[in-house]
Formats: C-alpha cells, sequence, structure tokens
C-alpha cells in the first residue's frame, strides 16, 4: 500500500449525503428506488421535513443517527405520503439498525397521521449485513416491520459499476464517489478516481451549477492529503482549460473549503446540544467556530463516547 495512504484525512460522509439528498431527491428515488419514483407526483413538488423530524427524533433513544431525511410528497392518487431516508454510512454493521427504522416509522405515523415509507441506504463495506426487516414477538403479539433497502456495494460489479458510468443521472456519481471513497484505501489510488469521477461530469455535459453542486459532494467525500489534493487540482485546472471550461477556480475552492468548515462546526454543535443541551451548544460555539477542520473533525469523533463536554477536546 503506498505511504501516502496513511495520510489522507478520514472522508466526511454525513454532510455530503445530506447534502446531495436536498440537491438531487427526485434523482436518488430514480435510480435506488424507482418503483418508489414511479408512484409520486412530482408535478406537485416536495417538501423537506427536517425540523417535524429533528421534534419526533429527539426523545427517541436509538443510538446515533446517519444521513436522515423526511420529505413530504404527493402520491399519483393524490394522497400525501412521507418518506423518511435513513442513510447508513458507519464502516461497522449496527445491530440496533433495524430496529431504529421501525421505532423512526412507528412515530412519524404516531405523530402526523400520514402513511410513511421508510427507506435504508446501507454505505458499508460488510456484505452480510443487510437488515430490510424488523420483528418482534410475545405470546402471540408480534412486530414483523419490513422496509426497502438498498447495499451501495452491490453496484461495486464490472456489469452494475458500467451502469453508473453510462447513466445520465447525477445521483449515480454521488453513489459512484462513496463506493469508491469507502473501498479504496490507497491515497494515490483515491486520487485516481477522484479525477475520474470529475471528469466524467464533464463528459456528460452538465452545466456549471451541477458540475459545482457535485463537485463539492464528490469533494467531501473522497478527501485527499494535502500533497496530493494540491496534484489533483492541478489536474483539474488543466484539464479545465483544456475543455475551456473553468468552473472551479481558486476562489470557489476557497469557498468550499470553507463550507466544510462551517458544515463541520454546525454538525458538531448539533451533537452537542443534542446530547449536553442547548446552553452547553452556546457556551463552545465560539470555540468551534475558530477551530479548523482537523479539530473539528476530531471531537466530532470523541463526542460518540464523551460523558462530558470537556471530554471532547482532550
Amino acid at each position: 500500500m503506498n505511504d501516502t495512504a496513511e495520510l489522507a484525512p478520514r472522508s466526511d460522509y454525513d454532510s455530503p449525503w445530506k447534502e446531495a439528498l436536498e440537491g438531487y431527491f427526485p434523482e436518488f428515488l430514480a435510480l435506488l428506488f424507482p418503483h418508489i419514483h414511479a408512484g409520486i407526483d412530482w408535478s406537485r413538488g416536495y417538501q423537506f421535513l427536517d425540523k417535524e423530524f429533528q421534534q419526533i427524533v429527539r426523545d427517541a433513544a436509538t443510538g446515533r443517527r446517519y444521513a436522515d431525511k423526511l420529505v413530504g410528497v404527493h402520491r399519483l392518487d393524490g394522497q400525501p405520503a412521507w418518506v423518511l431516508v435513513h442513510v447508513e454510512v458507519q464502516g461497522e454493521p449496527e445491530a440496533a439498525f433495524a430496529e431504529r427504522m421501525f421505532v423512526y416509522n412507528h412515530k412519524i405515523r404516531d405523530a402526523y397521521g400520514v402513511p410513511v415509507v421508510s427507506l435504508a441506504v446501507l454505505a458499508d463495506v460488510d456484505p452480510r449485513f443487510r437488515p430490510a426487516h424488523y420483528r418482534d414477538a410475545l405470546w402471540g403479539c408480534a412486530i414483523d416491520f419490513r422496509f426497502p433497502m438498498v447495499k451501495l456495494m452491490d453496484w461495486d460489479t464490472p456489469e452494475r459499476w458500467a451502469e453508473l458510468e453510462a447513466s445520465d443521472n447525477p445521483f449515480a456519481l454521488v453513489v459512484m464517489a462513496q463506493i469508491r471513497a469507502k473501498a479504496t484505501k490507497d491515497a494515490e489510488t483515491r486520487k485516481a478516481w477522484k479525477f475520474r469521477l470529475i471528469r466524467l461530469m464533464y463528459d456528460r455535459g452538465y452545466e456549471r451549477k451541477t458540475i459545482l453542486e457535485l463537485f463539492r459532494v464528490i469533494d467531501w467525500m473522497i478527501r485527499l492529503p494535502d500533497i496530493l489534493e494540491a496534484s489533483f487540482l492541478q489536474e483539474l485546472y488543466t484539464y479545465e482549460e483544456s475543455k475551456q471550461m473553468p468552473y472551479v477556480t481558486s476562489a470557489e475552492r476557497f469557498g468550499i473549503e470553507k463550507g466544510y468548515r462551517q458544515g463541520e462546526a454546525d454538525l458538531l454543535l448539533w451533537q452537542i446540544e443534542n446530547k449536553f443541551g442547548a446552553d452547553t451548544a452556546e457556551a463552545l460555539r465560539e470555540r468551534i467556530a475558530s477551530a479548523d477542520n482537523d479539530s473539528l473533525r476530531r471531537w466530532s469523533a470523541r463526542i460518540l463516547t464523551a460523558d462530558t463536554p470537556e471530554a471532547i477536546f482532550h
């Protein structure tokens, strides 16, 4: 393995998934859950229900949450329905995952009285981890909850990967970036894949806005050591010049990096507020806002096991 692999920063999957789902929700369903996409009346629009979802799950002691999204849609028959998208991005399987899917589904349905479809997207690399069913029974009383699930690594075969590369669905690039981020440890290889995926956007002829949005997501998912990141950007600038498409400028790159830091800071403050209370989060806001990316990533990892706010920083 290339020595630079050990220098690669830890990839952040939660924030880019949330951003990708918000930007390309219809495309997400069309690619991964086409039968559900076909049952929605897209002419009536859709609505992200983040505040409602946060209120519901705040009281649910179900462990760490990932890139969850609750979306209001209308079925083709005109009736409303809510779609709960749960993206599982942790590296190891979690025994309570299926139960959490059931708890969230039940709480949303109970709170708002609308049909709820829970979808699981598994981005881990364990082929045996495929939860799609939660069952509990006692003395003839039983719960049997099933939910649609996709395993992203199932696309990592020559045939299915070719489908992704040939697809004109922009969300295919998100899936490819996630697969390569999880499956590729060598930093030089990660750099090569990152450049290949970026090139696909240009080859597909996406408009500048779409390229910058997808660039942000791919760049966020596939992180590189500083020396390789500089080399990657130089290759990208050279490629853009050859295509006469100078989209990702140095100024925009600075804005993207600033966005990373802001996103990581906001996520950490949200985690602190949920674990230790709003007053604690407010007291730490200035310290977190002024921290660099590496510190924010270390603190975000520590909060998972921290018993006190001080333990996050020490």
